[in-house]
């Protein structure tokens, strides 16, 4: 019996933030859709893991570990791609934190920390995935905004204006770039059962936000990230190819509302 390609197969991608969540089901499903990837995030055990579990799987994977806020690491991140497979076809910019908290509670240290990660290193990311991407004639990069991104949450007073940071950086480089053969698209996940939602309970206030947030979704529960995982994939695919700009809600019908 033969098999299928997968929709990714022989592209070459990077997943920045790959080591928990939604980047690691997204560099899972990736690699058994064919991609051949570097996998990268600031936590080197975790990472390796990752790295070993889809090498044993078969798939063809580079490591990077680094800081996509650091110019050098988010260089180093894109140009491994182009080191080992000759070109970069996809950038997943997914790195990030989220940090809780309203106006009064957030410190300017906590708004430049959640600027510089989840704003300036996907900036510095799809920079330089675009010029490796220029070269070769074109790809994909998918960012990772959020429900944040799109409308006002309480709490949310940093990681809030961030993610609309994605949203808009989104949308501005699909027309920079289009004509180059490069499209770019986001998803904007509603809330999402990732290690970092499953450690609320352990935080002030945690168990009752996360309660609340989960009664708003309409589906009645928070998504999975494979779920998220399987949206990117498609925009990332050839099955999106006159798809450029776009905002992809995964929230279980939240913006709906």
């Amino acid at each position: 019996m033969t098999h299928e390609p997968g929709r990714l197969y022989g592209k070459s991608a990077v997943i920045t933030g790959a080591a928990f969540g939604i980047g690691r089901a997204t560099a899972v499903l990736f690699a058994r859709e064919g991609a051949r990837l570097v996998v990268t995030d600031i936590q080197s055990e975790p990472l390796l893991a990752l790295a070993d579990e889809l090498s044993d799987a078969g798939a063809q994977v580079e490591t990077v570990i680094g800081d996509v806020s650091v110019e050098d690491d988010a260089r180093r991140m894109i140009t491994a791609a182009a080191d080992r497979y000759g070109r970069l076809d996809v950038l997943v910019a997914n790195a990030g934190i989220i940090p809780l908290g309203d106006a009064l509670e957030v410190s300017a240290a906590d708004w430049d920390e959640v600027m510089a990660i989840d704003g300036r290193g996907m900036f510095l990311t799809c920079k330089f995935a675009i010029e490796a991407m220029v070269a070769t004639g074109g790809g994909a990069i998918v960012c990772l905004s959020s429900i944040s991104g799109l409308a006002g949450q309480k709490r949310q007073a940093a990681y809030g204006p961030a993610k609309f940071i994605a949203t808009g950086m989104t949308k501005h480089l699909a027309v920079e770039w289009a004509d180059q053969g490069i499209r770019v698209n986001a998803v904007a996940p509603g809330t999402i059962r990732t290690e970092r939602v499953k450690r609320l309970p352990e935080e002030p206030g945690g168990s009752e936000y996360l309660a609340a947030i989960e009664s708003m979704h309409p589906m009645g529960r928070l998504g999975e990230p494979a779920e998220v995982a399987s949206a990117i994939v498609f925009l990332a695919s050839d099955d999106a190819s006159f798809i450029t700009g776009a905002v992809l809600p995964v929230d279980g019908g939240y913006l709906a509302q």
